[in-house]
């Protein structure tokens, strides 16, 4: 059973403006976020999930995207972020907190000088491969340098328009062998690196900013943010289950489904 990290939306809201997804002249509907949240909450548990959550924290609006928290190796093992922007640094000590109470082993310690690395939002694993991003906001130096990574295993993917930030809004694996992507978001160096390395379906322009590819995939369920009626006829058609879902108040701040989670196992 997967086990899948959240965070309850008691505070979330944009507060500060570090994609240009977030706007402060746009507001969030917070009733509508919280019954978005909680409509995720139950759809994966539908699909199989098992759901554990952190408590949220006042002035943390974006702890509720626990998909930067960390980055689970398996067998209890966790690499702690260390976020770009300040707005989001104060996050990382109750993200350490919550996986050391849960008995997980971790494997980096976080000084502000340690090199930029947000967690599962820039790191995804197809089977033994792990794409990871840089551009944005993860370093490719600090993929280049952690030694618990595989060097042979990571797969780099130079991120290139800022509207896709994080790998997870443009790059979702299925399987150990099958992607959806949204090609213009990476460089041509990576995109053929990419194609190299696992078959991909690309995501049309419109739906990838309905962040189609911010999804979460448990078996052969695909969970996804309403506004992909393309992607989820073509999921059906490869043996997926679709289940759209509204996302709107978050997509505001620049996530959906995937950034709302963070898979321990």
């Amino acid at each position: 059973m997967t086990t899948i990290l959240m965070c309850p939306p008691d505070f979330y809201g944009i507060h500060y403006e570090i994609n240009p997804w977030m706007s402060l002249h746009v507001s969030v509907d917070h009733p509508a976020a919280v019954t978005q949240w909680k409509t995720l909450f139950s759809t994966l548990q539908q699909c199989g999930a098992e759901l554990v959550c952190m408590p949220p924290q006042p002035g943390w609006p974006d702890l509720v995207f626990t998909a930067n928290g960390g980055l689970s190796l398996g067998k209890q093992q966790m690499v702690l972020p260390h976020f770009k922007y300040p707005e989001r640094q104060g996050e990382e000590p109750y993200f350490q907190a919550w996986f050391q109470k849960a008995g997980f082993n971790i494997l980096n310690t976080i000084t502000k000088d340690s090199l930029f690395f947000e967690g599962a939002g820039d790191a995804l694993f197809a089977g033994d491969l792990l794409f990871v991003g840089y551009g944005f906001r993860s370093e490719k130096r600090y993929f280049e340098t952690a030694p618990y990574f595989q060097q042979d295993k990571l797969i780099y993917c130079e991120l290139i328009d800022p509207y896709f930030y994080h790998l997870d809004t443009c790059f979702c694996p299925l399987s150990e062998s099958l992607a959806l992507w949204y090609p213009p978001a990476f460089s041509v160096e990576s995109q053929e690196r990419m194609s190299n390395n696992i078959e991909l379906i690309a995501v049309t322009e419109a739906e990838a900013k309905q962040f189609a590819c911010n999804a979460v995939v448990i078996n052969k369920h695909v969970v996804l943010p309403t506004g992909t009626p393309v992607l989820s006829s073509i999921l059906a058609k490869h043996g997926y289950t679709p289940h759209p879902i509204p996302m709107q108040e978050y997509i505001k701040a620049g996530g959906a489904c995937k950034c709302l989670t963070l898979t321990l196992d």
